[in-house]
């Protein structure tokens, strides 16, 4: 049997950034994920650095995400000096395109009311078809405009994904991909880790970071995971000239040349396969916003199950009943990626409770859910 000071269950996003913060304490961190067979959000994750829009009626989620935005920059460079890979962060700021007037008044006004929950700090502007053109020339003619916003930005998941897993295997800690963590308990002052195929692993404290798999194994920690998988589908194009120097909410151009078109929202239980009648939906979209790309071809399409809970905010929590054990749940696992590295494992180490996320306890559900459409 292996002992750690922290096992983290789950090698996704949110589990590698926690995982690859607590390796900087010194701590012996191991990380179990069930491998690239698992549910991996990360395989569909349109990368986006994304503040806009995020956290209406919420303004800790909104200072959440801006103070991420912000650190962002650093995490990248501690990552590629560590292990040389370059996770193809750029914040030049985002658009959220809007295809019509009614769109835009209705963009400007969900902006206005997150502006003022911020408290002022979070800051966008609106362009109309004019200005949008003179920062996207391959608009179409016929968009009416869009929000603009310089917190936004856009970095690669896989390449991000993958220099988490170095970068805490290089600051001592070990990822260890095999079978699924079925149970996990009280073992003594730490707790006791158990593998479908019996493999044993102890560790002093524990963090549930396995995404969907959280479901399952709150309850044995005395936590609540209210999750449910929320169906995106991706297209990947060719490699195509340079056409688009900053991100959208549904289409972005890859540090290699191709295009990443998405936003789709599919309530369909575990099926993380794509749909016929859902990719010409995302393609229609694009097309009516970008004309150009008529002529570009589509390489393939896939499928990924974001992990979305009732309200759509993350879910973080210190267990009352099992001192030392952890949950950690969202469906933003690029845009939070610094704060999970930083505050957030500072926290699991022993730190403070970062403020902001006092209101993000699954406690919330207890009283009154509301479900994000």
């Amino acid at each position: 049997m292996a002992t750690h000071d922290i096992a983290v269950i789950g090698g996704g996003l949110v589990g590698a950034a926690i995982a690859f913060g607590l390796t900087n304490q010194g701590l012996d961190v191991a990380v179990l994920d069930e491998g690239d067979i698992a549910y991996r959000a990360s395989r569909g994750n349109f990368g986006l650095v994304w503040v806009q829009g995020k956290g209406l009626n919420h303004p800790n989620y909104i200072e959440w995400s801006l103070r991420s935005s912000e650190r962002w920059s650093s995490l990248a460079a501690e990552l590629h000096a560590l292990t040389d890979i370059d996770v193809e962060l750029r914040q030049p700021g985002g658009v959220y395109i809007c295809a019509d007037q009614q769109e835009f008044e209705q963009r400007r006004a969900l902006l206005e009311r997150l502006r003022t929950q911020s408290g002022g700090h979070f800051e966008f502007k609106m362009l109309d078809h004019q200005a949008l053109a003179e920062r996207v020339p391959a608009i179409g003619p016929e968009v009416a405009g869009a929000s603009w916003s310089d917190h936004d930005g856009h970095a690669n998941p896989l390449y991000l994904l993958r220099a988490l897993h170095l970068g805490l295997k290089r600051q001592g800690g070990r990822y260890l991909p095999g079978a699924k963590v079925v149970r996990v308990g009280r073992n003594g002052d730490g707790y006791r880790i158990e593998r479908a195929d019996g493999e044993i692993h102890l560790a002093a404290r524990i963090v549930l970071a396995a995404g969907l798999g959280n479901v399952q194994l709150a309850p044995q920690l005395g936590l609540h995971a209210p999750l449910k998988p929320n169906r995106g589908e991706v297209i990947i194009t060719e490699r195509v000239a340079p056409l688009l120097d900053i991100p959208t909410h549904n289409l972005r151009q890859t540090g290699d040349g191709t295009l990443q078109l998405g936003d789709s929202h599919e309530d369909v239980g575990f099926d993380d396969g794509t749909r016929v009648d859902v990719l010409k939906a995302i393609v229609r979209r694009n097309l009516r916003l970008f004309p150009r790309l008529a002529s570009v071809r589509m390489v393939r399409a896939w499928g990924a199950l974001r992990v979305m809970p009732p309200d759509g905010l993350p879910i973080y929590q210190a267990s009352r009943s099992h001192p030392g054990a952890f949950i950690a749940c969202c469906h933003s696992g690029v845009t939070l990626a610094a704060m999970h590295a930083g505050p957030l494992a500072d926290w699991i180490a022993g730190g403070p409770v970062p403020d902001q996320i006092a209101s993000m306890s699954a406690e919330r559900f207890d009283a009154h859910t509301t479900v994000v459409a």
